[in-house]
């Protein structure tokens, strides 16, 4: 177990973005990474865990206490069942599934992150969301001092949200594991249309699970969602904030706002969500509201290949980054009544 002090933290997120911790610890094994967590719970000391740093945003100040950084390795493929270290890079895991002829998370390729943190955000991307197939989270409970097993039913997925996401200070995801399908070679039945267009075929329809993969993997980089250093508009963690999921009188006085902005005739995005409720497209609202694709001329801007995502130009600051989020935020709710929710863990900060 390494131990470093006044270590920084920018290089371990996607935005590059954030002050010192006070104190950093490496685990490579679950037993380091249940020691460390320990060893601060016995001291009172704050705890920030980080895997890949896809979904952080960290204060310019840094943290105050112990970030332990979980770098546990481990794959055992059988069949196919599947379990993961929590340290497990997650876009490598989903190639080897595709190697393997299996499919359920081929539509997650391209993904930043470490595999501990899929069942925390319930990861989805493309038709697709871990919550399908993870069967159990191996975790270690906080509050009972043990090592746990969560089955998929206790774990309280949602849309980008879990059990681990409402109560962040309970449980320290270890492994993960999940049950694919053997289609032989076939991906599962396409679900998000833009994918099957660019595949030629119809949504339902199965394809080559490695057709699928590299497919999504052209689109995620078209859009700036694949990680590359050259590419500041790949600084960023991804999606900023989540499709809003408004109920049916959100949804008509969002409508109602849509025909005035912009006209009777528009007709935004929508999506079934359950219950009478409607999810629509947060990258929609943006631009619609006037947040187009390179807006910004600060360090912070809006990526010039997707409006959902917030870019570090190289230069930034967590609060330049922090008021052009704001902004986007704020201009949004104005233009058509909607407010925008983060998708990032903030950290000593918040919109």
């Amino acid at each position: 177990m390494q131990v470093l002090h006044d270590a920084p933290l920018a290089p371990l997120t996607t935005f590059r973005l954030g002050g010192p911790a006070n104190r950093l610890v490496t685990a490579v094994t679950d037993e380091e990474v249940v020691e460390a967590v320990r060893e601060a719970d016995a001291a009172g000391t704050p705890l920030l865990l980080i895997g890949g740093g896809s979904n952080l945003v960290i204060s310019d100040k840094g943290f105050d206490g112990t970030v332990l950084r979980i770098a546990t390795r481990g794959v055992d493929l059988a069949g196919t069942r599947l379990e993961l270290a929590a340290g497990e890079n997650w876009s490598d895991a989903v190639a080897r599934t595709v190697e393997a002829g299996l499919a359920g998370v081929e539509c997650l390729a391209g993904i930043p992150g470490s595999a501990g943190a899929t069942p925390i955000q319930n990861v989805g991307a493309y038709g697709q969301e871990v919550a399908t197939t993870i069967t159990e989270v191996v975790a270690y409970d906080r509050l009972s001092g043990e090592t746990v097993t969560i089955p998929n039913t206790d774990c309280g997925f949602s849309y980008r949200h879990s059990r681990f996401k409402s109560d962040p200070d309970r449980h320290v995801v270890l492994r993960v594991r999940f049950a694919l399908e053997d289609a032989g070679g076939l991906s599962a039945p396409l679900k998000y249309a833009e994918t099957a267009r660019a595949l030629g075929v119809e949504p339902g329809e199965r394809v080559a699970a490695s057709a699928a993969r590299e497919t999504v993997l052209a689109l995620r980089a078209g859009k700036g969602m694949v990680l590359d250093p050259e590419d500041h508009d790949t600084w960023s963690a991804g999606s900023f904030f989540t499709n809003p999921v408004l109920d049916a009188d959100e949804h008509a006085a969002f409508l109602a706002r849509v025909a005035e902005r912009l006209g009777p005739g528009t007709e935004p995005p929508a999506y079934p969500a359950g219950d009478g409720r409607m999810k629509t497209s947060a990258a929609w609202l943006i631009d619609k509201a006037g947040f187009t694709k390179g807006y910004g001329t600060g360090p912070a801007r809006i990526s010039g290949k997707h409006t959902l995502a917030l870019t570090n130009r190289g230069e930034a600051t967590t609060e330049d980054l922090l008021t052009l989020a704001r902004e986007v935020r704020d201009g949004v709710r104005e233009a058509f009544g909607v407010t925008l929710v983060n998708e990032p863990v903030t950290v000593g900060v918040s919109l």
